[in-house]
């Protein structure tokens, strides 16, 4: 377990929600599921209280904290993805069962987590030398939903 990790509240689904992220990053694995010995008042015995993951390498625990948090948008989890595969991927299994698409490559998860879905790719155009081929592909960024790698590279390219 890394020294320093991020745990994400949950009402009851930390483990679900664990179960299926680290089924869609590569590099993610479940570490550790710690069961409740006796019934709390979030639960009963033997349901997961703190689900320890790494996702793409980074630590997270869930925590089944009894009752639902809401996240704002001060934090989210952030997926670099190396292509548009990948996005579609990734934005399709996020928002199924309840989640919601945002803006710019934001969404929430049924579990109203916020994550970021963005292709490798962006942050190259965005830093492009020429201030003109990054102020249309940050126009054109800021029009979408989920980002579209072949649309960045045609604003890019003008």
């Amino acid at each position: 377990m890394s020294k320093v990790g991020t745990c994400l509240w949950f009402d009851t689904g930390a483990e679900e929600a664990a179960r299926l992220y680290v089924s869609l990053v590569p590099g993610s694995r479940i570490d550790h599921v710690q069961r409740a010995p006796a019934d709390w008042p979030g639960g009963k015995a033997g349901d997961a209280i703190l689900v320890a993951f790494t996702l793409g390498g980074q630590s997270f625990q869930g925590l089944n904290g009894g009752s639902q948090a809401e996240y704002g948008f001060a934090a989210s989890i952030s997926v670099a993805c190396a292509d548009q595969a990948e996005v579609d991927r990734l934005w399709s299994a996020l928002t199924a069962d309840g989640g919601s698409e945002i803006m710019c490559g934001w969404l929430r998860d049924r579990w109203g987590v916020p994550w970021q879905i963005v292709p490798e790719v962006l942050p190259r155009l965005l830093a492009d030398p020429d201030p003109a081929v990054s102020a249309r592909v940050f126009a054109a960024m800021q029009q979408m939903v989920k980002l579209d790698i072949a649309a960045l590279e045609r604003a890019a390219a003008g």
